[in-house]
């Protein structure tokens, strides 16, 4: 085909794609190294915790207490689950009354709610501060807690965020070196994209409440809580929180040194024995008789109290501890109980008691109690206490081994009572009681042991604050079996001497059992058959050897009268 006019020459297209991916690979250099430049670059926004938009807020070990106190200085008031938490029962609120409690080895101080006026053991104390309740929170001035417990407050200059701080706490401080020509940021998480709560001049004192990642966790001298690198922060000395300003001195309930306590109970049912014909207690230091009984819920004490018998006993250079127990009446006990008057009435009756009959301590035995009584009996002991030893006489409290019982076991906080007193007695006996739809021993060794060993590992109680009960009695059982085949059961109280009198008569020789590491006898009689698992001598000194095993304060018996002549020096003996 033949070209009508000159022919165009054809343009050639460029290739752009080599460009375009330059340009893709040099954005997304760019994009990254502004990413990993804004990443890495620190936070340089302050934030304002949220604490610092309250009154006052309470720093506990580091952390906000989501609470603030009131006050200023000496007029400082703290809410009183803060007090609580720090305290545990040491600080008791009775709503009814308004009455606050605080409680020591050494001290009871009650006050009430808007009220100045207080008592300390008793004794009248004027307070500088009230406790005051704003909108149903209640507040306790700190004054008191200071000066009983030693807690110590530290205040923000600027900010008023308030830091306590317990006795005997030790706390890890630390510094901004003060070469450090920017100081440090104190940030409120681990890690500098996190916003800067305060800034820290080179120099500046710290707290070290712990580390994470790298990073301190610090609460600064103004009170602010945050983070710093380790590498920024110099760590210093660990101070250790003072005691309270007059250093409790511990009460020492046991005067005889190195000496276990061998007490055994004195029953008073309707007169006290003829002391004359006790006869030698080979071995024995302590006599509780059981003297003192609640007489209704308004906390009226009956007496039986005796003072020839303490006079007998001084003689011979036996202390007394007078049993007060609560009848084994639930309802009374419940009121009695129930607030700061009726225990206070009881306390002080029992007091008077004591001074009256020179006493030298008193056992407190409650039984059958009500579970929600828990908390008020504690209280009861944490109250009577501090006011018994004022006049240098020694607590101690009889508990039974732990079981599902409501009335006989689940009142019992163990582990909060041997804080309180200076003693628990463990009455590790009736494994079968009375009624015991079983035959059984009274309380067989490895039972005995069991229960010793729950309360040491699992309530805390110290050893050298346990006393093992243990007893001079056993039961006899008889097991007859009906027309129909069942099995009925019941049993007869049994003292050592009438045991033995028994086998004489029937000229029954007793073997070991090694199920219960008791002697054991079984015989028929009139179509029955009867059962003794053998309190004497041999259980008594296996008894005495697990209080040397587990290196307890001592041994305590149910009760004098019961026991045979060989039974004072086989207990003496093994317990050396």
């Amino acid at each position: 085909m033949m070209m009508t006019g000159r022919q165009r020459p054809r343009r050639r297209r460029q290739r752009l794609g080599p460009i375009f991916v330059s340009i893709f690979i040099l954005t997304a250099l760019a994009s990254a190294a502004l990413f990993w430049w804004l990443s890495e670059r620190p936070n340089t926004a302050h934030e304002t915790p949220e604490y610092a938009s309250i009154e006052h807020p309470i720093m506990l070990d580091g952390e906000w207490s989501q609470t603030g106190a009131q006050g200023e200085g000496e007029g400082l008031l703290i809410p009183l689950e803060i007090a609580r938490k720090l305290l545990g029962d040491g600080v008791r609120y009775e709503q009814d009354s308004q009455s606050i409690i605080l409680t020591t080895n050494q001290a009871v101080l009650h006050f009430k709610t808007g009220e100045l006026d207080a008592t300390m053991n008793r004794k009248p104390l004027k307070l500088s501060f009230a406790a005051k309740d704003e909108d149903g929170k209640l507040y306790l001035p700190f004054a008191p807690l200071k000066e009983l417990f030693g807690i110590q407050a530290e205040v923000g200059e600027t900010s008023g965020i308030v830091t306590l701080l317990m006795p005997d706490k030790k706390v890890q401080q630390g510094e901004v070196p003060a070469s450090s020509k920017k100081g440090a940021k104190l940030r409120s998480g681990p890690d500098k994209s996190y916003p800067i709560v305060e800034d820290l001049a080179p120099g500046a004192d710290v707290t070290v409440w712990g580390e994470e990642e790298g990073w301190y966790k610090l609460q600064s001298a103004e009170g602010f809580i945050g983070y710093a690198p380790k590498s920024g922060i110099a760590l210093g000395e660990s101070k250790v929180v003072p005691s309270a300003s007059e250093e409790e001195k511990p009460f020492v309930p046991w005067n005889l040194t190195n000496e276990r306590i061998n007490l055994t109970w004195e029953p008073v049912y309707t007169a006290n024995p003829d002391t004359g014909k006790i006869g030698e207690l080979t071995g024995v230091n302590v006599v509780s008789p059981t003297w003192f009984a609640l007489k209704d819920g308004t906390g009226q004490i009956i007496s039986k109290a005796d003072a020839s018998y303490s006079t007998w006993a001084r003689n011979k250079g036996v202390q007394v501890w007078g049993l007060f127990s609560n009848d084994f009446e639930p309802v009374k006990t419940t009121q009695a109980l129930a607030d700061y008057d009726t225990r206070m009435s009881m306390i002080q009756q029992l007091l008077a008691y004591a001074k009256a009959f020179k006493l030298n301590g008193i056992n407190l035995d409650f039984e059958n109690v009500e579970t929600s009584d828990k908390d008020n009996f504690v209280q009861f002991v944490r109250e009577l206490a501090p006011l018994l030893h004022e006049q240098n006489l020694v607590l101690s409290v009889d508990v039974t081994p732990k079981s599902g019982s409501e009335y006989w076991s689940l009142f019992l906080d163990r582990g909060r009572l041997a804080e309180a007193a200076d003693f628990l007695i463990l009455m590790a006996y009736d494994e079968h009681w009375a009624s015991s739809p079983e035959a059984g021993s009274v309380a067989s060794l490895p039972w005995t042991e069991q229960s010793i060993s729950r309360l040491l590992e699992e309530d805390g109680v110290p050893a050298g604050k346990l006393i093992l009960g243990m007893p001079f009695y056993t039961r006899i059982w008889t097991e007859t079996v009906s027309g129909t085949g069942e099995t009925k059961v019941t049993s007869k109280t049994m003292s050592m001497d009438s045991v033995n009198k028994l086998l004489a008569e029937k000229k029954l020789t007793p073997k070991l059992s090694e199920e219960t590491g008791q002697n054991y006898v079984e015989f028929k009689e009139e179509g029955a058959t009867k059962k003794i698992w053998i309190e004497d001598a041999s259980s008594i000194r296996k008894r005495a050897e697990l209080v040397k095993k587990y290196s307890l304060a001592g041994a305590a018996s149910w009760r004098r009268g019961f026991e045979s002549s060989d039974i004072w020096a086989a207990l003496d003996k093994a317990l050396q």
